[in-house]
């Protein structure tokens, strides 16, 4: 259950709640984490579609880990349990979920509302995951997996369209 418990600007002063808060947009109060989600578009198109397959794999693996931690210490922090505000779960999610997707924006967007329906709606497993894992993997793994989901349905869409 996410928490209410309200965050401001000075909040953000530790780094680890910094990056597990988006850089600052999951203080947005309404709906952080598609919030979060808008706020890592521009990342993943300026930096992320320059990578290699390869090298954007590892970044996805290395962001995964790190926001295990990250997650699981603003979680500490605060003394909440994935907070609301805590989106640093959904960069990881939408830059899987355009993992080898072509770069043009109706991808991007098509690619945004699926990660969003399948996270706000966490169909089964991830709505499992996400009541019994805890912490910081408990906090990751269940965007990870809407992630994934949401690739896959764009992968597919991709396929038919070319």
């Amino acid at each position: 259950m996410k928490s209410k418990l309200k965050l401001t600007v000075k909040d953000l002063k530790h780094p680890v709640n910094f990056f597990a808060f988006g850089f600052g947009s999951g203080l947005y109060p309404k709906a952080p984490g598609t919030m979060g989600t808008i706020a890592s578009i521009p990342i993943y198109y300026l930096l992320l579609t320059q990578l290699s397959i390869l090298n954007y794999g590892i970044f996805l693996v290395a962001t995964f880990i790190l926001g295990i931690y990250i997650c699981g210490k603003s979680s500490e922090l605060l003394g909440v349990h994935d907070h609301g505000g805590i989106v640093w779960d959904e960069f990881v999610g939408f830059w899987l979920t355009m993992f080898m997707i072509p770069v043009e924006w109706y991808w991007i967007i098509l690619g945004f509302i699926l990660f969003r329906i399948f996270d706000i709606l966490k169909p089964w497993p991830i709505s499992w995951l996400d009541k019994n894992c805890e912490a910081g993997f408990g906090i990751m793994i269940d965007d990870v997996l809407a992630g994934i989901m949401a690739s896959g349905c764009l992968h597919f869409i991709v396929f038919v369209a070319n």
